[in-house]
């Protein structure tokens, strides 16, 4: 089950009364800083006092209101599109989390994994300046597509769209991951942290991401699931099958990991979501 913060009594009168005297989120987050207090655990627990959606917080302390579309999330038991019948096994509500089966067709993983081997490099992370970097929590290869690069990206980018009702520009292009026995992708969460001296020249490319959806190109004999820690769930690594969970910008309950691969090898094609549609950064 999925832990929650305990919030004393004085801490909750504080900031009622903070705000009521009129000061907002964004000072009573510094003053809760300066008094030791977490960020990350401060924005959460001010979210909850003052009943505020956390993605509504995490924007009103970036500078605004957030721009840009949601995600639809699919509905069980199964989503037709243009005939491809996508099932819907297993739902979650905070954070808004599915487990869809049939999202790609067998042929479609073998063409994707066929695809992407020989451009497989030491898979990389975006630091706090929006440019991507080695980072030890991620030991597999991987590479990228650029949108509609191939036919069969292109279909796949417009089956999501059509799946979450965002269009296809919104995405960034297409990763794909490849992990070995061993191999492994430590805690993490796909949004950006509005806190992080990069976090206006992340969004300026499409904004903050809103959405996951990792797809499951092989299945690993043993381990390489995904875990969800904070609701004590893993998702089991199945060919064609996929998890998706939207975070609005900033749930800290979309905290996730890549299990490491016990036996055999692991694939997984990931698309993150933007609120707006996505620029590819220039290189240095």
């Amino acid at each position: 089950m999925r832990s929650r913060t305990t919030i004393s009594p004085e801490l909750r009168e504080w900031i009622l009364a903070t705000t009521r005297a009129g000061h907002g989120v964004a000072e009573v987050l510094r003053l809760m800083k300066e008094h030791g207090y977490d960020p990350r655990q401060s924005r959460s627990i001010v979210a909850e006092v003052l009943k505020l959606p956390l993605a509504t917080l995490l924007a009103s302390t970036a500078g605004g209101a957030p721009q840009g579309l949601r995600t639809q999330h699919p509905e069980a038991p199964e989503v037709r599109i243009d005939g491809h019948a996508i099932g819907v096994s297993l739902s979650v509500e905070a954070p808004a989390l599915r487990v869809l089966e049939n999202i790609l067709s067998t042929q479609e993983c073998e063409e994707l994994i066929a695809l992407a081997r020989p451009r497989l490099q030491r898979a990389l992370t975006v630091d706090s300046e929006g440019r991507q970097q080695m980072d030890r929590r991620r030991t597999s290869e991987g590479m990228f597509f650029t949108l509609n690069e191939v036919p069969l990206v292109g279909r796949i980018e417009q089956r999501l769209a059509a799946l979450l009702r965002v269009p296809a520009s919104h995405g960034e292009g297409l990763q794909i991951l490849h992990y070995l026995p061993g191999q492994a992708y430590e805690p993490h969460f796909d949004w950006f942290d509005p806190e992080q001296p990069g976090y206006g020249a992340i969004t300026a490319v499409g904004g903050q991401r809103i959405a996951s959806v990792v797809m499951y190109l092989n299945t690993p004999a043993r381990g390489g699931g995904t875990a969800f820690p904070e609701l004590g769930l893993t998702v089991t690594t199945r060919r064609g099958s996929a998890v998706y969970f939207a975070y609005e910008g900033g749930d800290p309950s979309s905290l996730h990991a890549g299990l490491p691969v016990l036996d055999g090898e692991k694939w997984i094609a990931t698309k993150w979501l933007r609120e707006q549609p996505y620029k590819r950064p220039k290189k240095a």
